[in-house]
């Protein structure tokens, strides 16, 4: 049993101490990239690489398909629960054989604690605009809490990927979302958490797991200790 709790706490230690690697690589990359000069994407648009851009800084000129509007379950901020407001972004004079929709993260909205499908109203500005985010490959995953709901406008979905709503839109989407971080006077709250969040969590719970393997390595040696004089004191048995 003690050889399993040693080895079970180290085990978890280094997975923590992996995550802690992780998030803190991501921390870097971002530092990095924040620094770069803001990308454009212009009328020759081609498809573009993820691993090249995510984290930098883009801007967008074009129009929000309103009719289209998804929403993210599952996203609190500051302790309420509330969703993210997803919507796809049409690039301005794009040529339309190629991708030339943006799948955008407007912003926040919460939940209504009464009624979880009622959503609160907000405005979608019309016409061309210019917007500015955060490039990151995904919106995150959240634990999956029953079947997933249908993908269609004014969905409530818990999780999403880029290709999956390409495909119920039909829309031709770049493969990277956006974090919008312009305001465009919409209301929403744009309070993105860094994807970094959490390093000191994950070292804080390493140091744990390695502190019961150590507990459990020294209370086997301390209690083995105490038995061994025990059981030599004991006077042997005549036959």
């Amino acid at each position: 049993m003690t050889v399993l709790l040693v080895v079970l706490g180290i085990a978890l230690a280094q997975w923590q101490t992996r995550r802690g690697d992780q998030k803190q690589a991501i921390e870097s990359r971002l530092l990095r990239r924040e620094a770069d000069a803001t990308v454009r994407l212009g009328a020759a648009l081609q498809v573009q690489d993820v691993d090249q851009l995510e984290f930098r800084r883009m801007a967008l000129r074009g129009e929000f398909i309103a009719g289209w509007p998804v929403y993210l379950d599952n996203r609190p901020l500051n302790g309420v629960a509330g969703f993210y407001v997803l919507m796809p972004f049409k690039l301005a004079a794009s040529d339309t054989g190629v991708a030339n929709y943006i799948l955008v993260a407007r912003g926040w909205l919460p939940r209504d604690p009464a009624d979880r499908s009622k959503l609160p109203s907000y405005p979608t500005p019309a016409g061309t605009v210019e917007i500015e985010g955060l490039v990151r490959r995904d919106f995150g995953h959240v634990l999956q809490l029953g079947d997933a709901a249908p993908l269609r406008p004014q969905a409530i979905v818990q999780n999403l990927a880029v290709s999956e709503f390409a495909t119920a839109s039909k829309f031709k989407l770049q493969p990277f979302v956006i974090e919008q971080t312009s305001n465009t006077e919409d209301h929403l709250l744009r309070d993105w958490p860094r994807p970094s969040l959490g390093i000191e969590k994950h070292r804080g719970y390493a140091f744990q797991w390695y502190a019961l393997a150590a507990m459990a390595l020294i209370f086997f040696v301390v209690t083995g200790f105490r038995r061994g004089p025990e059981n030599t004191d004991k006077p042997a048995q005549s036959g």
